[in-house]
C-alpha cells in the first residue's frame, strides 16, 4: 500500500461571498495521516470550508498549498487526492449499486485491495437487490456514500456530518468502518457537535473563530 504523503498548508486564508467572510485569516497546517474535525453550528462555513479543501472552490485570500512527496499539487489537480462524502452531494440514482461501485472506482482505487463485492458487502444494506439507487432510503444512499469515500484509495478523505440520516445501527457501522479503514489517511470531519461523527480526531478547528 502506498504511503500517505499529502500535506496541505493554508496560509492567511479567506472565504467570502459578496461582502460576508465565511472565514478569514485561517493558518492550519494538515500533516500525513492527521485527524481533524471542523466544528461549527449549522451555516458557520463547515461545508464551504471542505469545497475550498478540496480544490472545488477557490479562495478570496490567502493560499493553499497541496504538497506530495516534496513536490506542489496544483488545485486543479488535488481532486485525485481526495474522496468526500456530503449530504449535499447527488449520486446518479439510475444505477444499481453493483453499477454505481463500478463507476466510482473507475476514478478512485480502492484500499486495501478490496474487490467491488467487498465493498458492497461491507455496506451492509439489506437487499438492495438490482434496485436503483433512486429508491433507496436516505440512509442507504448515506451508507453508500460513505462507504465510496472512506475505501477509496486516496490521501485526503473528507466527511460532511457522516452520520445524517443514520439510525443507531448505522452510526455503529460508521464508527466500525472508521475505526478500520481510516487509521493510515487523513481526516478531514465536519460536524455541528455530534461528537460521534468525528470521535477518532486528535484536532479541532471551530470554524467560527476564524470569522
Amino acid at each position: 500500500m502506498e504511503t500517505k504523503t499529502l500535506s496541505i498548508e493554508f496560509n492567511n486564508a479567506g472565504k467570502k461571498f459578496f461582502r460576508n467572510w465565511i472565514f478569514k485569516n485561517l493558518n492550519l497546517q494538515i500533516k500525513p495521516q492527521n485527524k481533524i474535525s471542523v466544528l461549527g453550528p449549522n451555516g458557520s462555513g463547515k461545508s464551504t470550508f471542505l469545497q475550498v479543501l478540496s480544490g472545488y472552490e477557490s479562495l478570496s485570500t490567502g493560499s493553499i498549498i497541496y504538497q506530495k512527496n516534496g513536490k506542489d499539487i496544483p488545485r486543479e489537480n488535488i481532486f485525485s487526492h481526495v474522496s468526500i462524502a456530503a449530504p449535499y452531494l447527488e449520486m446518479i440514482e439510475e444505477f444499481t449499486l453493483e453499477e454505481a461501485v463500478h463507476f466510482h472506482f473507475k476514478f478512485k482505487g480502492a484500499s486495501h485491495d478490496l474487490k467491488h463485492l467487498d465493498i458492497i458487502q461491507l455496506m451492509e444494506l439489506k437487499n438492495p437487490g438490482n434496485k436503483v439507487i433512486k429508491y433507496y432510503s436516505s440512509g442507504m444512499k448515506q451508507r453508500t456514500k460513505l462507504a465510496l469515500a472512506i475505501l477509496s484509495e486516496v490521501d485526503l478523505v473528507l466527511l460532511d456530518e457522516p452520520l445524517s440520516n443514520l439510525d443507531k445501527a448505522g452510526e455503529q457501522w460508521y464508527r466500525n468502518l472508521a475505526e478500520k479503514y481510516l487509521k493510515d489517511k487523513t481526516v478531514i470531519v465536519c460536524s455541528n457537535q455530534n461528537e460521534s461523527e468525528y470521535f477518532f480526531c486528535e484536532k479541532t478547528v471551530r470554524i467560527t473563530d476564524y470569522q
